[in-house]
């Protein structure tokens, strides 16, 4: 078995032509939010990984082996429900309510300028039928957010917000 200890977030810092070379891991949500699991990668090595706990994998990122060898995380398709504003009579903001309610029940969401994805639930889907959106089962990847503490979320070192009147305790 590889062991793998290191999580590189979307192969930062790495040369292109190393992430082309990389072998590559998919994987569904239900592994990517646990920080310790086996998977097996496109060479056919075991993989071991312990990652320190809380991480999140997302697709894109690259999971570096004690060995130093890299593997490019693949979100792999799942089922999931695609959520869309009703082509008759919705609009953009129905997406910010479905959102609203779905987050009350702190479902994991993929937010989207156009859609949301959700893992399937007949209870979540028609509720939101019943909101006049339109939901579809598909095979997807699925990368929800992480949450305002959550791993690989919003950081506000990332980027210069300018002038802004939030505090950040």
């Amino acid at each position: 078995m590889l062991v793998v200890g290191k999580l590189l977030t979307q192969g930062r810092g790495l040369a292109p032509a190393l992430l082309r070379r990389a072998a590559t891991v998919e994987l569904d949500w239900d592994v990517r939010q646990k920080s310790r699991f086996d998977a097996t990668d496109s060479q056919g090595r075991h993989l071991g990984v312990f990652l320190a706990r809380g991480t999140v994998v997302r697709g894109g990122d690259v999971l570096v082996a004690e060995d130093g060898s890299l593997v490019k995380v693949i979100a792999a398709p799942q089922p999931v429900l695609v959520i869309t504003p009703c082509a008759g009579h919705g609009t953009p903001f129905d997406l910010v309510r479905a959102a609203y309610h779905l987050g009350n029940r702190h479902v994991p969401i993929e937010l989207k300028p156009d859609h949301l994805k959700i893992e399937p639930d007949h209870v979540l889907a028609d509720m939101l039928r019943a909101m006049h959106l339109t939901v579809v089962a598909q095979d997807a990847a699925f990368e929800p957010e992480g949450g305002a503490y959550g791993a690989h979320g919003h950081s506000h070192h990332d980027h210069a917000h300018g002038e802004h009147d939030h505090p950040h305790g």
